[in-house]
Parts: structure tokens; sequence; C-alpha cells
């Protein structure tokens, strides 16, 4: 199947190539908005899509646990895909949602699939491969399968965020720790969720997100959970965060917790805050 996905996408970046365009990224040097969508089907997917749209996104993010099975065939996620236009395309597959009983194999093989589909960005959590609290495994068996998994992704033409969902809070030097070794394990992303749950928590998580850029070589995305969490979330990506996480709408399974996508366009582009020049 590694070497299939590896000759199809290496076809597809060609038939890219010789049209002029290239596969979109992540790899930006601006803070991106980008328009989550956790939705059961194909047909509620393209409806947010073209939502997301209207609303500015830069990117999408599709949350594939939620969907339905029969919403993951390579057909149908060409479909959405191709309402996504232009944009990068990032892809989740976490254990939850319509994904109980399946085997992190078979989680990792929809990834896959999506990448061959038009994906950009595959999100592996720090624990595949060895389901641990906090979603980050030492395991030296399983860290290996982590690096070669990286390495199929990115000889397929892909990128990868990986992940750690911690939700209470840590202190610097733990999400430090976390972020550098899913760097150093060839994340292009890196991505911690933490606590924000006091108004000390969250002064605290700022600072942070600051701090970060003087200690990481690659994009990061730190956002906390909790109480206090949507300031964390708002304003990061003014911190040195690689991206906003957005919805268009507050439905059923979107996150509350996210930003309106419409309001964070309004605000990047009113927003002005330039150093004033002496």
């Amino acid at each position: 199947y590694t070497r299939r996905l590896r000759r199809a996408v290496n076809e597809e970046n060609e038939n890219m190539l010789c049209g002029g365009k290239m596969k979109p990224t992540f790899q930006k040097e601006h803070p991106i908005l980008t328009d989550m969508i956790i939705v059961e089907t194909a047909a509620e997917c393209i409806v947010h899509t073209r939502m997301g749209l209207y609303d500015g996104a830069e990117a999408f993010g599709l949350q594939m646990e939620r969907l339905n099975h029969d919403a993951r065939t390579p057909e149908a996620l060409r479909k959405m895909f191709e309402y996504m236009e232009d944009k990068p395309i990032y892809v989740t597959n976490y254990r939850g949602g319509q994904n109980q009983g399946m085997t992190e194999e078979e989680r990792m093989e929809e990834l896959k699939r999506a990448l061959l589909c038009g994906a950009t960005l595959i999100d592996i959590p720090a624990d595949t491969f060895d389901p641990t609290p906090g979603e980050l495994t030492n395991n030296p068996a399983a860290v290996g399968r982590q690096r070669r998994l990286i390495d199929e992704i990115h000889e397929a033409g892909g990128e990868v965020l990986m992940s750690s969902h911690v939700f209470k809070y840590q202190p610097y030097e733990k999400v430090l720790d976390i972020l550098s070794a899913q760097q150093e394990r060839g994340a292009d992303v890196v991505k911690i969720v933490t606590g924000s749950s006091t108004e000390d928590e969250l002064w605290s998580n700022l600072e942070i997100t600051r701090r970060l850029k003087q200690d990481l070589r690659v994009p990061y995305l730190f956002l906390s959970g909790g109480a206090y969490c949507k300031l964390h979330r708002a304003i990061g990506p003014y911190l040195g965060c690689c991206m906003w996480l957005c919805v268009d709408a507050y439905d059923t399974y979107s996150s509350k917790e996210q930003p309106l996508l419409r309001a964070m366009s309004s605000v990047r582009r009113n927003l002005e805050l330039t150093p004033n020049v002496q």
C-alpha cells in the first residue's frame, strides 16, 4: 500500500507541476486561518467548506474520526477536498468519534488515504502505536514506528503535524520537552493542548507561547482548554503559533472553545500591530 501511495502521490504532484501549481502547504511565513470541520457526512462537510470560503478560510481541517465510514472512501474524500479549492488541508483521525474498535494501523492507513486524495498535513498523535496518558510515548519500538511513518508521509509528498493532548496546565519546561520530542521525531509542525483553568494559567500560557519561538526549530501550535482558554486561542498566533484553529459555525460537534472563523478573519484584517518607529 505504501508503495502505491508514494507512486500515486508523486504522479499527482508531477501533474500539478506540469500545470504550474504546487501542492498547497502549511509552511507559511504568517499564521493561517484554518477552518476545522467536524461532521458525519460528506454533504455536511461540503456545506461547511462553502461557508468557510466565504468567511475567509485560508486552510481547512477535517477531523475524519467523526465522519461516517462511507464518507472516508477515496471517492468521497476527493469530492470533499475538491470543494476546498487550492487551500491546504489538515486531517486528523483520533481514537474517539466513530473510530471505536479501530486499530492504530487502520487509523494511520486512513490518514495515508487522505493524503493520496489531496490532504497536505497529517496529524500523528505522539503516542501512536502505544496509547499513553498525555499522548507522548517514549517506548523505543513505538517511536521507531512513528519515525518510519513520518518518513513514508514525507516521501509521499505530505507534511506531518505531531500532537499531544494533555488537557491540563503544564509549566514551560514540560511544554518544551513534549514539543521538542515531537520535533526530534521528524514532525514539520508540533502541537500541544494543555489547560487554562485559571487566569494565572492563562497569563502563563501566553508567556509560554511567546517563549517557544526561541527554542523550537519548526512551526508550533500551542493551545489550551478550560474556562480561560479563549483568549489563548484567539491571540496565540500573534505570539508565535503557526495557525488559528477556527470553526465556521457552532453546531453539534464543533468545539465551542475555538473562535468563529469570520470573527478572527475580521480581527486580523482590522487589528494593526506594526511597531511605531521613532
